[in-house]
């Protein structure tokens, strides 16, 4: 297992293949991960433990919010603009394709819009 901080809090990686890769985000209280989508990347969430908020492009490419908790999932595809933010401590499973580079950021409340990567 491999951890990657994050100022948002932290990555675990538990499998990394070049066909899958899993993590489990740990996101602190009232933090917030970049308003991002990716150009190839896959992945679907499960929120493990606290609660959430996920915004998401819907068909027509506007952002809706919505509050996920315990056991609650969602599948982002390719090219959804997406922003999870914690309004307790949580615990995201995510699984995904394996371009974890794939990273393209609209805004970021840490300094990296417009950057890719990690």
């Amino acid at each position: 297992m491999r951890r990657v901080e994050k100022p948002w809090g932290h990555e675990e990686v538990w499998a990394e293949t070049d066909r899958y890769v899993g993590k489990i985000l740990h996101i602190r209280a009232h933090r917030r991960l970049s308003l991002q989508h990716h150009v190839v990347k896959d992945e679907t969430i499960r929120v493990l433990s606290g609660r959430m908020v996920l915004e998401l492009d819907d068909a027509n490419g506007v952002l809706s919010a919505r509050t996920l908790g315990p056991g609650d999932v969602a599948r982002i595809r390719p090219g959804q603009r997406h922003r999870f933010a914690a309004l307790e401590d949580c615990d995201v499973l995510e699984v995904s394709t394996p371009e974890l580079e794939d990273v393209v950021r609209h805004e970021d409340d840490y300094g990296r819009s417009g950057t890719t990567g990690a």
